[in-house]
């Protein structure tokens, strides 16, 4: 419950509280931790590693995997290293403007990562439905504005969230984080006095990555299945979606983790604060582990390899 009676003015640091209510378990949660972590790397190291030493692999579809696979391995440093050392050192101070930073390279690789995945889908309906003129539409020129365009939107987005609480937020009831790294309303919460232009455009942030990103893979997919059942015969049917099928896995696994995170926090209000945090790691973490595997089965090229 807040203090009114205390208050901390621009404070220097703050505190990661890990995962409350699950303080006694938290050092055996580092385990399981840096199983999946050690898997990330091992996979999508190995996806990098096959792709950029197969010349025939230098096509639009998998420079777009290796794009996801160098964003995926972008969290770990950012995160990690701080989450563990709450766990098992109980290592628990940040410095205040470190934390903003954090805040900021973690829901800016989010938006990378959404980003991403609209290029991909972008890719499998031009691969589909545009197929004789598919190298000629993605060229290396297009990939690199792509790549830009998804870098500087979720630059210029997230940029904002930090920078409102550096310069709105003054004033907070406590220093103490309910959370294992600097979520955006994690912070936003502590904070004494008007908060909703922080919190509007937190959730516009939200609204304009995800929501559009959804709208446009969907339109993309809806507009592909129109085309593959224009194709002649069952088998080149079967083929086609095949093409689609890690896409379509990522997809679901991703904006379904984002989703039932994104709910939990802001409607969840009945739900332990422990689930909270939970499903906030494991939306960060699950993607970077799954998403090698997924493609590694799901595309030939890679499988063989």
């Amino acid at each position: 419950m807040k203090d009114s009676n205390v208050t901390f003015v621009n404070p220097v640091y703050f505190t990661l509280l890990g995962v409350p209510g699950l303080e006694s378990v938290q050092h055996w949660m580092g385990i399981p931790f840096c199983i999946m972590i050690f898997l990330a790397l091992v996979g999508n190291c190995t996806i990098l590693s096959i792709i950029w030493r197969d010349s025939s692999l230098h096509q639009p579809m998998y420079l777009l995997l290796a794009m996801l696979a160098i964003n995926d391995l972008g969290i770990f440093p950012v995160l990690f290293p701080k989450t563990l050392a709450i766990f098992w050192f109980n290592f628990k101070e940040i410095e205040f403007n470190v934390c903003l930073t954090q805040m900021f390279f973690v829901h800016a690789l989010a938006g990378f990562e959404t980003g991403i995945l609209v290029a991909m889908a972008l890719d499998r309906y031009v691969a589909i439905c545009r197929p004789l003129r598919y190298t000629a539409i993605l060229t290396p020129q297009v990939l690199l504005g792509i790549a830009v365009v998804v870098v500087m939107r979720a630059v210029l987005l997230i940029s904002f969230c930090p920078i409102l609480i550096k310069l709105r937020l003054t004033y907070f009831y406590s220093t103490a984080i309910a959370h294992s790294y600097c979520e955006h309303m994690a912070v936003v919460k502590l904070a004494v006095g008007d908060t909703r232009v922080n919190k509007f455009y937190g959730l516009a942030v939200i609204l304009s990555l995800c929501w559009c990103d959804i709208s446009f893979i969907s339109t993309s997919y809806i507009l592909i299945f129109r085309a593959v059942l224009r194709l002649p015969g069952r088998e080149a049917r079967v083929k086609a979606v095949n093409t689609c099928t890690a896409h379509i896995t990522i997809i679901v696994l991703s904006y379904s983790l984002a989703l039932f995170s994104f709910l939990a926090h802001r409607y969840g209000h009945h739900v332990a604060p422990y689930v909270h945090i939970l499903l906030a790691n494991i939306y960060l973490l699950v993607p970077p582990v799954v998403n090698p595997i997924v493609y590694g089965v799901k595309t030939k090229e890679i499988a063989l390899e």
